[in-house]
């Protein structure tokens, strides 16, 4: 991952909305949720939802499948994981600093 692809990740999720779409997103797992899922769950209208998703997905961090008739998006996980090595890679030097993902309860 380079410093572009990061900037970018971080831009889209530096707005509240999304924010809060993605983490419902990394919640639901890799079964993911539909738009209407996510509207109702989050009391957020369906064009406003619909254009930060477009935003999460143009930044790889969300990645969107047609299932049937439905539209379903899922967390990145990868994309994700990327985003979080780069801002922890040579953490402290080198030191351990840092509580273990696996420690600190995230199944990632």
């Amino acid at each position: 991952m380079n410093q572009d692809d990061v900037v970018s990740a971080l831009a889209a999720l530096a707005h509240a909305i999304r924010l809060q779409v993605f983490r419902a997103l990394v919640v639901a797992g890799p079964s993911g949720l539909t738009p209407g899922v996510m509207s109702e769950g989050l009391g957020i209208a369906g064009t406003t939802l619909s254009f930060h998703l477009k935003e999460l997905v143009n930044a790889s961090l969300v990645t969107q499948e047609r299932v049937s008739r439905h539209l379903v998006y899922r967390a990145a996980y990868e994309r994700m994981n990327g985003v979080i090595g780069y801002l922890t890679e040579n953490c402290c030097a080198g030191e351990s600093c840092a509580v273990p993902a696996a420690a600190a309860g995230c199944g990632c």
